[in-house]
């Protein structure tokens, strides 16, 4: 599966913004879809996921609370609302697709392994 991923911007502190991830194929609905994002000097590190169905999600704890992922398959497209924006949310956000069907819960599926194929990122910043 190929994955654009955009709606980035400048955004000022308390503000938000949706993310949204684009995906090709047929099959859509069958992968496992995560968000991750990576800071200057960091590995990239997990923000969230859903199931097939959009049914089961997945959060850090970081931005529990504060962001929602969600997922269209009849637009083969994945969300990532992100409210009340903090300076450390500044990141280059990345969609993934994970094709790991057997699973408990989709918590299980948080490493950047766990998913096989990866949108070119969109930049947030958060201005203070």
């Amino acid at each position: 599966v190929q994955l654009q991923a955009f709606g980035g911007g400048l955004v000022q502190v308390g503000g938000s913004l949706r993310l949204s991830c684009a995906a090709s194929g047929r099959t859509f609905s069958s992968y496992v879809m995560g968000w991750f994002r990576r800071t200057p000097g960091k590995e990239r590190e997990f923000v969230a996921v859903v199931d097939g169905s959009g049914g089961s999600t997945w959060y850090a704890d970081a931005v529990k609370a504060r962001f929602t992922i969600s997922r269209d398959n009849a637009k083969n497209t994945v969300y990532l609302q992100i409210d009340s924006l903090k300076p450390e949310d500044t990141a280059v956000y990345y969609c993934a697709a994970s094709s790991i069907r057997r699973v408990l819960h989709v918590k299980y599926l948080t490493a950047v392994t766990d998913f096989g194929s990866w949108g070119q990122g969109t930049q947030v910043t958060v201005s203070s």
